[in-house]
Parts: structure tokens; C-alpha cells; sequence
């Protein structure tokens, strides 16, 4: 385990999905609620772009949502640990649209209707 001032951590979120993202030194692995996967190509894309490609560890934790909204909340995660680590690379991140939360979320359904906007068939006559 790395010591405290070596951890990062970050929180991202996308859609319904929570990630708790921990990054530290290591030599480039991926952990996702205990088990290592393979980096997702928009996480890597964040690396190459702060210079910092398989220098890093990260530990994530993510709840929630489907396979995309995981994806995109743990790369929020991590892009707002790699500020944490270094606050120079904000505007790099930032221009690169990796530090923005989607907001968009699942529209409610409403009553009288089938779906969040689909309305029941309707004959004039």
C-alpha cells in the first residue's frame, strides 16, 4: 500500500454510476472493485495526453449504472485525480473536455404515458 501523500483520489460520476477512483505511483495496473482489468482506451487517452502512461497505479470503486456509465465516471475520476496530483494539468484536461461531468440522466416516466415520452396510440376516430 503507498503511503498517504503518494494517494490521489478522485470522484466521478455518469449517470446513475458512483466511481472512487485512488491513483499512486506503480507501474500502470488497473484495479476495479478488486479485480485488474485492462485500461479503457478514453482512460488511457488521459494518460497520453498528461504524459504519464503506465507510471501510475489506480484502485477504483464503482456502483451503479451500466458498463458505459461506469466507464465514463471512472475516467472523471481519474482525471480529477491527476489534477489533484499535479493542478497544472487542469487546463490540459480541461480543454480536452475530460473534466466536464455529463450531466444527462434518464428522463422520468410520467403517468398517462408508456414511456418518459412515448404517449399511448392515439385513432381520431
Amino acid at each position: 500500500m503507498p503511503k498517504t501523500d503518494d494517494l490521489f483520489t478522485g470522484v466521478g460520476r455518469r449517470k446513475s454510476a458512483v466511481a472512487q477512483t485512488r491513483i499512486h505511483s506503480g507501474r500502470g495496473t488497473l484495479t476495479v472493485n478488486g479485480k485488474e482489468k485492462p485500461w479503457p482506451r478514453k482512460v488511457t487517452q488521459i494518460f497520453e495526453l498528461v504524459g504519464r502512461i503506465g507510471e501510475l497505479d489506480a484502485e477504483v470503486i464503482v456502483r451503479g449504472g451500466g458498463i458505459t456509465g461506469q466507464k465514463d465516471a471512472i475516467a472523471l475520476g481519474i482525471a480529477r485525480a491527476l489534477v489533484e496530483l499535479n493542478p497544472d494539468f487542469r487546463s490540459t484536461l480541461r480543454k480536452a473536455g475530460y473534466l466536464t461531468r455529463d450531466a444527462r440522466i434518464t428522463e422520468r416516466k410520467k403517468p398517462g404515458l408508456k414511456k418518459a415520452r412515448r404517449a399511448p396510440q392515439w385513432a381520431k376516430r
